[in-house]
């Protein structure tokens, strides 16, 4: 390999690392804060103050407040536990699921893998996010019925990725050669399947971790997610839509802080996926 071309992929090796550096310590910084949002507020989220009702942004209240006079800011930091924490637990249990389904088809197969399979093609066929309405439309609002009716139609995806990795790794002699010296099912899966076909699942799941962020937020908008008082970025939006062309920060300051977010979290994905790419790492 020549020099300038060993040069290029330090360079390139580098520059994933500094990346994932900043988006890593940056998502941390947004996982910390959200713990002791409580705590970080400058004022009572959910005190009421009509006569400071719909203040413009100021030193006394950064995002202003809203119509019943609660300071903004304060809320948006308090409603960063319920949207990440909620954006996250959602995304571990599509990744669960889909991928024990997933493996189990692979490794299985039969009339089971073409039965879930084709339940899996039938959930894909639907567009996600009209699909997720109409499942939190029968279970009813709030936020974990919102994270139930996710979850529900989007976990195919993780179990595609899984079934084909663990095919993948069915007919391979290291894995051959575990069955023959009398290596149980679960000791196989557990012990050398998913541990070889867990890196694309992880870098997938890192990468939908804004996408669910966003869907989460758009269920609550249309009042199928969480509800008032409870401060979470998608319902605040909703709440405070028809002030938008009178006092605009307040619906601006959640719809930042969901920006904010989905942005630092896609850059970390896209940046764990590169680091994941053995060129990116000069292999």
């Amino acid at each position: 390999m020549s020099e300038p071309t060993v040069r290029v992929q330090k360079i390139r090796k580098d520059s994933v690392k500094t990346r994932l550096i900043i988006f890593g310590t940056l998502a941390l910084l947004l996982l910390i804060g959200s713990v002791f949002s409580e705590h970080l507020t400058p004022c009572d989220p959910y005190l009421q103050d009509l006569s400071n009702a719909k203040a413009a942004p100021s030193a006394a209240h950064l995002f202003g407040t809203d119509r019943y006079g609660r300071d903004m800011l304060s809320r948006v930091i308090v409603g960063s536990r319920a949207s990440i924490y909620s954006t996250l637990l959602l995304v571990a249990i599509i990744t669960v699921i889909g991928t024990g389904i997933g493996v189990f088809c692979g490794w299985h197969g039969e009339w089971i893998d073409t039965v879930l399979m084709r339940i899996s093609d039938m959930f894909l066929a639907f567009p996600g996010l009209v699909f997720a309405l109409a499942v939190a439309g029968v279970l009813g609002g709030g936020l974990q019925n919102a994270i139930i009716a996710l979850a529900a139609i989007s976990w195919p995806k993780y179990a595609r990725i899984a079934r084909s990795q663990t095919l993948s790794q069915k007919e391979t002699p290291y894995l051959k050669a575990a069955r023959l010296s009398g290596s149980g099912t679960w000791k196989i899966i557990f012990k050398h399947i998913l541990p070889n076909i867990m890196g694309p699942i992880l870098v997938t799941s890192m990468l939908d971790i804004g996408t669910m962020m966003m869907e989460l937020a758009g269920l609550s908008f249309l009042g199928l997610g969480a509800k008032p008082p409870i401060a979470e970025w998608g319902s605040m939006m909703s709440d405070t839509r028809s002030l938008i062309t009178t006092v605009p920060w307040v619906t601006f300051a959640p719809g930042l802080a969901i920006f904010v977010s989905v942005m630092v979290f896609n850059l970390l994905g896209d940046t764990i996926r590169d680091y994941a790419d053995p060129k990116s790492r000069g292999r």
